[in-house]
């Protein structure tokens, strides 16, 4: 199957509420072109000097989203050009990118993750630190960038029921927050490959797509 094909399968099958993110990382140009050609727009890349080289040499009209852990040190790097950091889980985090937006002269859109899973080693904010984040003087006053969703990983299981119970919970944090905090929030970003029709089952509105796309690494 080729790539476009793959990717017209799938868009097919999403409602319109639901936005693809074409997971790149790792994969050639050319690869990336082809699903472009196809129509596609938006590309999810982890590693901040591979999407910048993408970047750099692919059209313009491209919406990249870093979807890896993100270090503050790194954040100058895409500062000029990304359209949606996937996982910022703290507060210095957040203001690193308000600072190097600033200096860019822009207002980045970020996705806060939550940590749903029952592994630790996955990275995240629980409801508390969410909470407190929220309501810190020191995020009210950050002006570059903008709060428009929520992102969770599920743990990494074929225990479906498990799977779904954390993409619940997920959206239920989300639709309190919605309620009391940040009405301007639309985004839940979880579901990948193996998972994204359950997520959207659970309210999910973008899904994470690799190896479907692309084929496996």
């Amino acid at each position: 199957m080729s790539i476009a094909t793959n990717l017209q399968s799938i868009k097919s099958s999403l409602a319109e509420n639901v936005t693809l993110v074409a997971v790149s990382k790792t994969k050639p140009i050319p690869d990336l072109m082809e699903a472009y050609d196809a129509g596609q727009r938006i590309f999810g890349e982890n590693k901040i000097q591979e999407m910048t080289e993408k970047w750099e040499q692919m059209p313009k009209d491209i919406q990249w989203h870093m979807i890896g852990h993100v270090q503050s040190n790194k954040v100058k790097f895409m500062a000029q050009f990304v359209s949606l950091i996937h996982g910022v889980d703290s507060l210095k985090l957040l203001q690193e990118i308000n600072k190097q937006a600033l200096k860019n002269n822009r207002i980045i859109d970020c996705l806060l993750q939550i940590h749903i899973a029952e592994e630790e080693t996955k990275f995240g904010l629980d409801e508390k630190e969410l909470a407190s984040l929220l309501s810190s003087n020191e995020f009210q006053e950050m002006k570059n960038i903008r709060i428009t969703g929520l992102m969770g990983m599920a743990t990494f299981t074929d225990n479906q029921s498990q799977i779904k119970k954390e993409f619940l919970h997920l959206k239920s944090i989300f639709d309190a927050i919605h309620k009391d905090t940040l009405q301007s929030i639309s985004t839940i970003s979880m579901g990948m490959s193996g998972d994204y029709q359950l997520a959207i089952e659970c309210g999910s509105t973008m899904v994470r797509i690799g190896s479907s796309i692309f084929g496996t690494r």
